[in-house]
């Protein structure tokens, strides 16, 4: 598993619906709440051998009142 993150931006006033959506798909390890350009932060574990854009496209990105996501990979550097 590798982790990856991603920046949710929320259509306004749907942060928590977003959340919740989120949460109940059980796909996060971990979602924050965060200040800035982007409403949430999550940490998602993708399989090695899965696609990134197809395995978050697939279980999170057609959530209702996500406006923009930004997706950063992670590399094992030590």
């Amino acid at each position: 598993m590798r982790p990856v993150f991603v920046q949710f931006r929320c259509a306004p006033g749907k942060t928590y619906e977003v959340a919740g959506a989120i949460y109940d798909r059980e796909v996060v390890s971990e979602l924050y709440s965060t200040s800035g350009e982007y409403d949430l932060l999550a940490k998602v574990y993708v399989p090695e051998d899965a696609d990134v854009g197809h395995y978050l496209n697939q279980r999170l990105f057609d959530i209702p009142g996500i406006h923009r996501t930004l997706t950063t990979m992670t590399f094992k550097a030590f």
